[in-house]
């Protein structure tokens, strides 16, 4: 394995910038972002470049994947969390469940209250009034049960939504923090299962 000094200067900066990317972004650079980032002619100059790294052992590539390249083991941050992104959580009226994984995200866990064992992707705005939008990629701790006014991703029906969760005298409500929503109260006719507990956000730009 090459130490750091061995590498290149051009390799060094490269290395860099694919972990600086990583702790931004949550996701590794394309062949393209490099190639851009350090004016490569085409992604074939950037591939080179990433096939000697990896030969070094300071980063794997997955094969057929835009955004492949992670940082090998012994370069991994120990405080840095590798999460999934399950698929999509309504915040408006509750929508079918999507939880195939659809990537993993290397994520600093200061952006979180307590480390969350996946992310769901946001769709619609019932939420804004928590500071959760459109888009937002929610971290979930799983949990089956939660304490009265947190936010929880609950399965109603089978269909999935996050909310606010309300206890009052045995009885539950899902509360919307937008006015244009109305709570969702339920009742005996209702299958109501906690998935888990909102513990922070990543907004991407």
């Amino acid at each position: 394995m090459y130490s750091m000094t061995r590498l290149s200067p051009k390799r060094t900066a490269i290395l860099t910038f694919i972990r600086e990317r990583i702790a931004e972004h949550g996701q590794p650079p394309s062949l393209a972002d490099i190639a851009q980032a350090f004016g490569f002619a085409s992604r074939s100059v950037a591939r080179k470049h990433i096939q000697a790294l990896c030969e070094a052992g300071l980063i794997e590539v997955t094969p057929n994947q835009a955004r492949g390249i992670r940082l090998a083991g012994a370069l991994r941050r120990p405080e840095v969390l590798e999460i999934p992104v399950l698929g999509q959580v309504a915040a408006g009226r509750p929508i079918g469940p999507d939880i195939d994984i659809h990537e993993q995200l290397l994520l600093d866990p200061q952006l979180f209250s307590r480390t969350p064992d996946y992310l769901l992707k946001v769709r619609g705005d019932s939420m804004i009034d928590d500071g959760i939008f459109d888009g937002d990629l929610v971290g979930i701790k799983q949990q089956a049960d939660a304490r009265d006014g947190q936010i929880v991703v609950a399965r109603l029906d089978g269909e999935v939504t996050i909310k606010r969760f309300q206890r009052a005298d045995g009885h539950y409500r899902l509360l919307p923090r937008n006015p244009a929503y109305a709570p969702i109260d339920v009742g005996p006719e209702h299958e109501l299962v906690i998935e888990g507990v909102f513990c922070g956000l990543l907004r991407r730009g």
